[in-house]
């Protein structure tokens, strides 16, 4: 099989199951890893699908969003920013964990995976099996209160003894930020 033959059994397949495993992927075509991560770069470069934290998803190419955050409406081209994959593929963009765990609580219903970024590390993450430090002393030029996120407890906590804060699980994080914003809007909301 040719690779553009390969790069176009991906995209179906991802049409129906809407995500993949690099490892599930290299099996079902009978190739190596390192072949169809070669054969996903330039899917990836063509903005077709991206990268997760388990291996690739789809991007249907009509839904693109800009680069401002679908909350607060600040730009989300940081490395703060989360990403949430609708059912319908449509992908929205947040600054931070702030506001996509915000919105995530809005359009929960709508939303098939949240990502964001692990704050020590910059690896793709899934924001559900993330630790949230909130309101740590480091300003970040974000909104507030101020939410970072970590791949692993082990070293949200390292963190936290540095810089202080509370730490959250996915479900706790939107729940502490929703007491403390006592429905107030965003700092960087527009009026």
């Amino acid at each position: 099989m040719l690779p553009i033959e390969r790069q176009q059994q991906i995209l179906t397949w991802l049409e129906q199951e809407e995500t993949l495993r690099v490892s599930d992927i290299s099996k079902r075509l009978e190739v190596s890893e390192m072949t169809v991560y070669r054969d996903l770069k330039p899917l990836i470069d063509q903005q077709k699908v991206f990268k997760t934290s388990n291996g690739i998803a789809l991007i249907a190419q009509s839904y693109i969003s800009s680069n401002h955050c679908s909350y607060c409406y600040k730009d989300s081209n940081t490395r703060l920013s989360v990403q949430l994959i609708k059912k319908n593929q449509h992908v929205e963009h947040t600054c931070c964990p702030h506001c996509g765990l915000l919105r995530f609580q809005d359009i929960e219903n709508d939303v098939s995976q949240i990502i964001c970024h692990d704050f020590l590390n910059d690896t793709t993450i899934s924001a559900k099996m993330a630790t949230f430090l909130m309101n740590a002393d480091i300003n970040l030029n974000c909104c507030q209160p101020q939410v970072i996120a970590f791949e692993s407890i082990k070293q949200a906590k390292q963190f936290q003894l540095g810089f202080g804060g509370q730490i959250y699980s996915f479900k706790e994080a939107i729940q502490a930020i929703t007491i403390e914003m006592h429905g107030k809007d965003c700092c960087h909301l527009k009026q």
